[in-house]
């Protein structure tokens, strides 16, 4: 199964068109998004693997910023420990999930992960990608379950919170300030 989905990043001035292709053994994702922050013109193209239970095993990223190019890929291996760029980074490991910035595709993989009951409410730990500064961090994140389709999420370490609304797949419809579905198809 396949599902297309546009976003329209509105702090970001961006367009990003983004295919989630669900198989036996996990997602594929693929994803272009172009657009216009902080004085930069960027292109982004990011391709993601996960296990059938949303967590991430892989993502390569294609950006370029300024008309600067730059590659970055992150691997899990089987003792859940992450590569950055083939070198293992251990301060990485207690992060189950990944969360590009100039996307709302990655609140899809904790939302699809947790199954979070109504009220439900988890920290996790996350591989935080500022991919227009070339920045990987790892940062705790709060996801609470408001309802079937919304969710508060909170960064910690910034103060950070909005409520998002998802749709019946965990697939991001409104995320307040940030981005907003245009479209999404089944293939």
């Amino acid at each position: 199964m396949q599902t297309n989905l546009l976003w329209t990043g509105r702090e970001y001035h961006s367009l990003e068109n983004c295919l989630i292709t669900s198989k036996d053994t996990g997602n594929v994702i693929t994803s272009t998004i172009v657009g216009y922050y902080q004085n930069k013109i960027y292109t982004i193209d990011y391709y993601l693997e996960t296990d059938t239970n949303w967590l991430t095993q892989f993502v390569n990223l294609t950006c370029k910023i300024n008309n600067k190019k730059y590659n970055l890929e992150l691997k899990r291996d089987a003792n859940n420990s992450w590569a950055v760029n083939n070198e293992i980074k251990h301060d990485l490991d207690n992060c189950l999930y990944v969360d590009i910035s100039v996307t709302p595709f990655t609140n899809t993989l904790p939302v699809n992960h947790l199954k979070l009951a109504l009220n439900e409410k988890r920290i996790i730990k996350v591989i935080y990608i500022n991919v227009l500064e070339q920045e990987i961090k790892e940062v705790e994140q709060v996801y609470q379950k408001l309802s079937d389709t919304k969710y508060l999420y909170q960064n910690v370490p910034n103060d950070f919170e909005a409520i998002i609304e998802f749709d019946e797949s965990g697939f991001v419809v409104d995320y307040p300030y940030l981005f907003i579905r245009t479209t999404a198809m089944q293939l």
